[in-house]
Formats: C-alpha cells, sequence, structure tokens
C-alpha cells in the first residue's frame, strides 16, 4: 500500500498545455509541492530545457539552477521542478532575460518577454479574505478576544498578506511590488474592466466585462466582450481582473487574447507557407 505523497508522474498523464511528446521517454518531470497547483504550473526544468532550449538535459539544467542564475519573483530557485506559474515573473541574470508566464489563447502557458520595469510587480487575485490570531497569521498584543484577530488575505499564488485595504474584496486583483513587498494598486473585478480567463474552454481569451449573472446554489457566470466585438461566458471563478478599463496593466502576447475561427487559423497558415486559397 503507498504511503505520501507520490514521486514520479508518467508522461502520458502530464498537463498537455506542457506539451511533451510522447515518445521523448516515459516519465515527465514531477513539480515540487509549491504555490500553484500541478495542472495549473510549468516546472522551471520544462522552462530552461523545453522552451528557452538553454540545456539540453535535466544535468545541465540543475547545473545552471545551482549556480543561482534563475530567479522567480526576485527569489533565487535551485530547485529544477519548482513550479512556476501564471502572472510569475522569471528572471535570467546572465542573459539580462525577464519573462512573465501567460496563457495564449488555446490555454497553454507562453513566455511573455517583458522590461525591468514591468518585472517589479506581478498581479494577484485574491481568493480568500479573514481574520485570524493564528500563528501564521500572528495577534495584536494590545487587544483581546476578536478584536486581537489580524485581517488578511489570501491570494492565488499561495501568499499570505496582513492588514490589507478594507476595499479589497474577494476576486479582487491587487498589484504587489515585489521588491518592497507591498500592495500598490487594486484592481476591482466589476463591469468595464478588462479580463483574462484562467482555466475552463475560453482559458487566455482576454475581454471587457460585461455583464455578471447570478446563480444561487450555483456557478455565477461572467459574460466578457473582445476587441473584436465576440462574447463569450465562463465561471465567475475563471476570470481574473488584469486592468482598469481597457487598459491591461501587464504586457499580453502578440495576439492580445483574441481567438481566431478555424478557417481563419487555416487561412493565416496557408498564407505563411505561399499557397494562394481561392474564396468561394
Amino acid at each position: 500500500m503507498a504511503r505520501g505523497p507520490k514521486k514520479h508522474l508518467k508522461r502520458l498523464r502530464a498537463p498537455k498545455h506542457w506539451m511533451l511528446d510522447k515518445l521523448g521517454g516515459e516519465w515527465a518531470p514531477k513539480p515540487s509541492a509549491g504555490p500553484h497547483k500541478l495542472r495549473e504550473c510549468l516546472p522551471l526544468i520544462l522552462i530552461l530545457r523545453n522552451r528557452l532550449k538553454y540545456a539540453l538535459t535535466r544535468r545541465e539544467v540543475t547545473m545552471i539552477m545551482m549556480r543561482r542564475h534563475v530567479q522567480v519573483d526576485g527569489k533565487i530557485r535551485t530547485d529544477p521542478t519548482y513550479p512556476a506559474g501564471f502572472m510569475d515573473v522569471v528572471s535570467i541574470a546572465q542573459t539580462n532575460e525577464r519573462f512573465r508566464l501567460l496563457y495564449d489563447v488555446k490555454g497553454r502557458f507562453i513566455l511573455n518577454k517583458i522590461s525591468t520595469k514591468e518585472a517589479s510587480f506581478k498581479l494577484l487575485k485574491v481568493v480568500k479574505k479573514a481574520k485570524g490570531a493564528k500563528s501564521s497569521i500572528g495577534r495584536n498584543p494590545f487587544q483581546t478576544g476578536q478584536a486581537g484577530t489580524i485581517p488578511y488575505l489570501v491570494t492565488h499564488d499561495g501568499r499570505t498578506i496582513r492588514y490589507p485595504d478594507p476595499k479589497v474584496k474577494v476576486f479582487d486583483t491587487i498589484k504587489y511590488d515585489i521588491k518592497e513587498n507591498k500592495i500598490v494598486d487594486q484592481i476591482k473585478f466589476e463591469i468595464g474592466n478588462v479580463c483574462m480567463v484562467t482555466k475552463g474552454a475560453n482559458t487566455g481569451r482576454v475581454g471587457i466585462m460585461v455583464r455578471k449573472e447570478p446563480h444561487p446554489g450555483s456557478f455565477n457566470i461572467v459574460y466578457l466582450k473582445d476587441k473584436r466585438g465576440n462574447e463569450f461566458a465562463t465561471r465567475e471563478g475563471n476570470v481574473f481582473a488584469i486592468g482598469h478599463g481597457d487598459k491591461p496593466e501587464v504586457k499580453l502576447p502578440r495576439v492580445q487574447g483574441v481567438k481566431k475561427t478555424i478557417l481563419e487559423e487555416r487561412e493565416e497558415m496557408l498564407k505563411k507557407k505561399g499557397i494562394v486559397v481561392e474564396s468561394e
């Protein structure tokens, strides 16, 4: 009988968005326990070896990381299987490169190259807000009872932030300064703000929130409209606010989160190959 967490991961059972080939071996890197879930992360070994092509083997990735060249959110990481996730900033000092992990319109992780200024912050979605007096949260020594509890919030990447602005609610987004470790701005989860979908069939699509549809006892539905005027819907928990109005706070990938139809993708592919398609 198995005891404890599993330490291995078969390649066929790995998330599809890792884009590992079936014939590349029997095993896949098992992400370490960390701020992002197994099926919502991209291990650093896949970033360095499979995406950036800075290494050919796992051993070479380990050598790079043990020389302390790779940082995630401003902290040096030496674990090759450390789970990087949505909105994380991956920095490589030797090449002077910085990337933000975002989704493309097909739900796959994309390494979006960013500037030094943008690498100094990240957007965090508030998933929980409460008051606590646990040892992990702390306690106000000058108060007793309920008054001694400390308000805190938990973000999508596992951070616990004490004494947040009382105006911040669950589903809101905060702009977090990585160097100073403090909140510098907040984005309300409300109609008119630009959002990105982070789960479901519409993962990676970007649009303006048009309306909310409450469903008591079930999942509330949010409707969004992209730049081309296409309207799509998803669950409230799948939506991540990324900017005020129609201006996102982070640099978006080249397609700006707009999903094309199958026919449009086919025409674009044939155009790249130099094949002329006659319209009917």
